[in-house]
């Protein structure tokens, strides 16, 4: 089975051609530039399918994958307020472009999958995969199911709206003191320049700052690990995980940053047994590789059902 795979994020749609080898290859990158609005951006992500469609005129599928609120049984983001979207028919619209079949899913966990399957979740049945970037959030494996949690309605697993700071600062989803507002790599980027005055700072460079010793970049980075640690604590008390995959900009940090997310957690969990803290194994073509999944798991029931 070859199959479209499209992973599409508020800064960069990402993706790819998988073959029946199972390998990622021809793979692309396109900046969404959100702020053109909802109706723009469909229309990009629909030319990059199409791009991708070109290359590979032989697919039997596509798969495409979205951050926020999504239903995944009707195929429409629900809610994506890094791309601007409100109850958009991603699915159906993709599928009549490309003359398709087209599976729909949640972006993180759809790359929870894809650990789940060929990365560092592989054989824990159950675990937790955490990409911070510039959201957070968490897929929740549990008891060896083979997809996700989603949830009542379709909402579990968002960490990064667990009130971390209560009464801190306001949150775009309307609370304030959400894990986001101090940990994601946008919330960092933006602390660190409130801090210093400096504009245009990444999360990746006030990471280095920390590290050369920058007084403000050691204080906003130390602090977005205390949050993540507050937020995981519950997350490991309602769950009880025996790993937590850590992926986004914070796993390619590496040991320096895992060691002190250990040591954080370590100082809140009480009777919890503490779970492997890891970094995730397919660093940011998991999205990607969980969309084909998707897709190639429709065509597998399509098949097993005719």
């Amino acid at each position: 089975m070859t199959v479209i795979a499209l992973d599409v994020g508020g800064t960069c749609i990402k993706g790819g051609v998988v073959l029946d080898d199972g390998r990622l290859r021809h793979t692309e990158r396109w900046y969404t530039r959100a702020e053109r609005g909802q109706d723009a951006v469909l229309e990009t992500v629909l030319d990059c399918a199409a791009q991708l469609a070109v290359r590979c005129p032989t697919a039997d599928a596509a798969g495409i994958v979205v951050p926020g609120i999504v239903d995944e049984d009707e195929g429409v983001a629900v809610r994506a307020a890094n791309l601007g979207w409100g109850d958009v028919p991603v699915r159906d619209w993709l599928a009549e472009h490309l003359d398709l079949p087209v599976a729909f899913g949640h972006d993180v966990r759809a790359g929870g999958l894809a650990e789940a399957r060929a990365g560092a979740g592989r054989g824990c049945a159950d675990f937790l995969f955490v990409p911070v970037g510039t959201g957070i959030a968490a897929a929740v494996f549990s008891g060896g199911r083979a997809r996700a949690l989603t949830g009542g309605h379709g909402r579990a697993g968002e960490l990064g709206h667990v009130v971390v700071r209560p009464g801190g600062e306001r949150c775009r989803c309307g609370a304030r003191g959400c894990l986001e507002t101090v940990a994601s790599a946008s919330a960092v980027a933006r602390r660190y320049s409130r801090a210093t005055g400096r504009r245009g700072v990444t999360a990746h460079e006030v990471r280095a700052c920390a590290d050369a010793g920058d007084a403000a970049a050691l204080t906003v980075w130390s602090e977005a690990i205390e949050a993540l640690a507050d937020a995981l604590a519950t997350a490991i008390t309602l769950y009880d995980p025996a790993r937590v995959v850590i992926g986004g900009g914070l796993s390619r940090s590496g040991e320096s940053c895992l060691t002190p997310l250990r040591a954080a957690l370590a100082e809140r969990l009480t009777f919890q047994d503490p779970p492997e803290v890891v970094a995730a194994g397919l660093g940011d073509r998991a999205g990607c590789l969980g969309a084909a999944y998707l897709a190639q798991d429709l065509l597998a029931h399509a098949g097993a059902a005719a």
